[in-house]
């Protein structure tokens, strides 16, 4: 068992509610429950001594290790080749037909060997409360009970013959157990809510069987609601599975990542907590969803997105705040875990994010972008939510002209950032547009007059004479690659003189061997200390905006160039770092939805060209 894995070599599993992280080891290694933005129950990704994990691998060394997921499932298969034989470990969060409830989460580790004799190893190590809390562990043949001051953890073994003995080793328990070939024994782990609940029965083999086919079956059903049939089917059918994964089924609101603390840096203090939804990365897949056919999940989003607009209460006193917890909280304030050594000692680890309380007028922008890609938006919102939404585009034509903290949450202060500017001239534009098709009142002569205003101010300075191209703020020549959405919401042309020659500069100065930096920090500080990567979001949104430009062969190279970058299972963290390895919070929702919008660009621009 290595102390720290890279990033990468996880796999993701996950029953709506919350996830979990499974090393190519076989060790659960980042789990949070109820939710997804709960305190961890095992963080030895974040303290390998003090983190907690749950393990299960062969006890002989030396073994060769592979990963795989079932195709078009959230079924992980960790497989174990040895000297003695072959064995692997199924893990998976049951979903059945029915949501799962509240307060029980379980995950199923099945063992089993394919070829000779494989002995395994279980070890159980929960750490409750971010490793905060002491637990009472009891043992019986076969069970475990770990219990903490507000929940519960469960531990079911079965193999051939009845139950596995388990020892108790501390406040942990341990097993050891071969299987010959064909054989297969079941680990569930269930945590309960509510510590003072009746534990749950000894799971049967039946009843296990009966978990993995219908979550099986699940994610099969899901899969085939897809009407995407281009060229990269497998690798979007794996991004949308994993967008799913991401997503809160009660509210339909999705986490921009599942874990806290991956560094952006190693040994920097760039490490935050992405448990949460962001209005800007939920908003931008909205439209992704829908061009796959799923608008059950988009309109889901909608529906959490508006109560968010009717509420209006938030920390930072504007009418919506840059993020939330799952269930619409606006309190996500920022705490340190000092006793956490940091993922390979990179610290602080940080649960709780203080960027909430900053400043990003870009988001009124996404919020009218994702709106107006609905279904139906007059049946969607009614005339409530579109009053709620007149109300929110008055006040932003009255506020729009203000520094703000801009979109990459720097802490280096306030400027005049011009994605923030091209979001405004998006809302004020999705809004005239709806006005228009539903022929619902508002102040449209108002809303062009801002929309008009917006868009000469950014014209005027934000575009840069001597770079000619757009820069990042207004009192700067810096080139930013969130630009590169400028062409996707209808700012500009694809192919506008302007535009063309802003790629021409992003190319010549943020993109090395087609990944792309978002920025420069050095020529344009950001408050942090620490050097950061590539921004795999930014890489996709760079092989988009080459297809809309003409640029097939580039689009198409850079498109496949950034997928050698996947993990083994397809999954994307945040960075790429100067070794080609994942860095930042793992997987990343906005690269994956980035990764659905560039195969799309692509598919489109190919089929035009008769490709």
């Amino acid at each position: 068992m290595r102390r720290y894995p890279p990033i990468a070599d996880h796999g993701l599993i996950g029953d709506l509610h919350t996830a979990a992280l499974i090393s190519c080891d076989g060790v659960l290694d980042w789990f949070c429950a109820p939710r997804f933005d709960s305190p961890s129950l095992f963080a030895s990704l974040l303290d390998h001594d003090r983190g907690g994990y749950f393990a299960i691998t062969p006890a002989a060394e030396g073994a060769t290790t592979r990963q795989l997921y079932l195709a078009d499932t959230a079924i992980l298969v960790t497989r174990f080749m040895t000297e003695e034989g072959v064995g692997e470990v199924v893990d998976f969060m049951p979903l059945g037909d029915a949501a799962c409830p509240e307060d029980r989460h379980s995950v199923i580790r099945v063992m089993r060997v394919t070829r000779g004799e494989v002995r395994f190893r279980l070890d159980c190590r929960p750490r409750f409360d971010y490793a905060r809390a002491t637990h009472r562990l009891d043992v019986e043949q076969g069970a475990a009970r770990f219990t903490a001051p507000d929940s519960a953890v469960h531990l079911h073994v079965a193999a051939p013959g009845g139950r596995v003995e388990l020892r108790a080793e501390g406040g942990d328990v341990r097993a050891d157990l071969a299987l010959r070939q064909g054989q297969r024994a079941a680990a569930v782990l269930t945590v309960c809510d509510d510590p003072g609940a009746q534990p749950p029965p000894q799971p049967t083999e039946s009843e296990v069987r009966h978990a993995f086919r219908s979550t099986y079956d699940h994610w099969h059903r899901w899969v085939r609601r897809s009407r995407y049939r281009g060229r990269w089917q497998q690798v979007v059918n794996r991004s949308a599975i994993t967008l799913k994964l991401m997503t809160y089924a009660p509210t339909g609101a999705p986490v921009a990542a599942v874990t806290a603390g991956l560094p952006e840096h190693l040994g920097s203090e760039r490490n935050w907590d992405y448990r949460y939804t962001w209005i800007r990365d939920a908003s931008l897949s909205v439209k992704a969803l829908l061009d796959l056919g799923y608008e059950e999940e988009a309109d889901a989003f909608r529906r959490w997105l508006g109560a968010r607009v009717a509420a209006g209460a938030t920390v930072t006193g504007e009418p919506l705040q840059i993020m939330y917890r799952v269930d619409g909280d606006p309190h996500l304030t920022e705490e340190v875990l000092g006793h956490l050594e940091g993922y390979r000692g990179s610290a602080p680890v940080r649960a709780g994010n203080d960027a909430a309380g900053q400043l990003q007028l870009d988001i009124y922008g996404e919020v009218a972008y994702a709106l107006s890609h609905a279904r139906d938006p007059a049946q969607l919102a009614g005339y409530d939510g579109w009053r709620n939404l007149r109300a929110l585009l008055d006040w932003l034509a009255r506020t729009w002209d203000r520094p703000d903290e801009g979109i990459w949450e720097t802490r280096g202060g306030r400027r005049h950032f011009t994605f923030s500017r091209l979001m405004c001239w998006a809302a004020f534009d999705r809004g005239i547009r709806l006005a228009r098709e539903l022929a619902r009142p508002a102040d449209v002569a108002g809303w062009t007059a801002a929309r008009d205003a917006v868009f000469e101010q950014v014209m005027e300075r934000g575009w840069s004479t001597r770079r000619q191209a757009f820069v990042q703020h207004y009192d700067s020549e810096v080139l930013d690659a969130s630009l590169l959405l400028m062409p996707v919401v209808g700012f500009l042309s694809p192919k506008d003189r302007r535009w063309l020659s802003t790629l021409d500069a992003m190319e010549a100065e943020l993109v090395s061997d087609s990944l792309v930096h978002r920025y420069d920090p050095v020529a344009s500080p950001d408050g942090l200390r620490g050097d950061e990567g590539t921004f795999s979001l930014c890489s996709f949104l760079y092989a988009g905006a080459l297809a809309r430009a003409g640029r097939l062969g580039m689009a198409q190279y850079a498109f496949d160039k950034m997928l050698t970058y996947a993990n083994h299972v397809g999954l994307f963290a945040e960075e790429i770092g100067p070794a080609g390895e994942q860095l930042g919070n793992f997987p990343q929702a906005f690269t994956h939805v980035a990764l659905i919008m560039a195969a799309l660009a692509l598919d489109e621009e190919l089929d035009r060209a008769g490709d």
